[in-house]
């Protein structure tokens, strides 16, 4: 503004005059989308009987039915949203016979807290129920395994092979190259003997990993040592 116009004015007035041009692009603003939230939430129960909603948490009778066909592994995540009232949308989802990402439900929350994941998974438990050979794959976030370990106390909770090398990648900076020749390799490999040479390879050329990753638990992100099949499915899916 300065620059262009000769005026001065402080952060504040130019981003309440920001908000106003995008108020005037946009086809409604976020106060009145929200409004809109409770019709269109009566829609869907109206459309789809039988899907569950509550304090926000959606899931289509479609998925509801549709994961007795899955296998039974869910990925969980959660995203940070951007608009004028934040807040998280939490997500689980698994996959079909063909592969492809099956959505399971849908959440939003105000923070990805104990308190949020906790409520998300009580949902999903109570819409989906318990498999004795269930497994969730997730990041390394503290909140979602003390979640996990809450509601689903008897299930396998494995981490994202990618998540926990980028962790690697923060920790050990300056052996990027290495992790990323000898790491997934020894997380994807299913047979012991081939895990055991593989694992002495990553950690006689990444110095400390074998700490680092025995900490973490050898059975959370191998094929190798889980407790549990993990089938094909190695991360967590976006």
């Amino acid at each position: 503004m300065k620059r262009k116009f000769g005026v001065d004015i402080s952060y504040s007035v130019a981003w309440r005059g920001r908000e106003c041009v995008y108020d005037n692009l946009r086809l409604s603003t976020p106060k009145q989308s929200y409004k809109l939230l409770p019709g269109y939430l009566h829609m869907l129960m109206d459309t789809n009987p039988g899907s569950i909603f509550q304090y926000l948490f959606i899931a289509f009778v479609a998925s509801i039915h549709g994961f007795s066909y899955c296998r039974p592994v869910i990925n969980i995540d959660a995203t940070h949203l951007k608009g004028k009232y934040r807040g998280v949308l939490f997500t689980a989802v698994c996959h079909d016979v063909n592969q492809q990402i099956f959505p399971l439900a849908f959440g939003v929350g105000d923070s990805e807290n104990d308190a949020a994941w906790t409520w998300f998974l009580g949902r999903v438990k109570s819409v989906f129920g318990v498999n004795p050979a269930l497994v969730i794959v997730s990041d390394q976030h503290r909140s979602i395994n003390n979640a996990v370990q809450e509601v689903f106390p008897q299930a396998f909770h494995g981490i994202c092979m990618y998540h926990l090398l980028n962790n690697l990648k923060t920790k050990f900076r300056n052996k990027t190259k290495e992790l990323e020749q000898h790491y997934i390799r020894t997380a994807k490999t299913y047979n012991l003997q081939d895990f055991h040479v593989l694992f002495y390879t990553l950690c006689s050329a990444v110095p400390g990993v074998k700490e680092y990753l025995e900490a973490v638990g050898l059975d959370r992100w191998t094929r190798s040592h889980a407790p549990s099949r993990r089938y094909n499915i190695i991360f967590r899916s976006h």
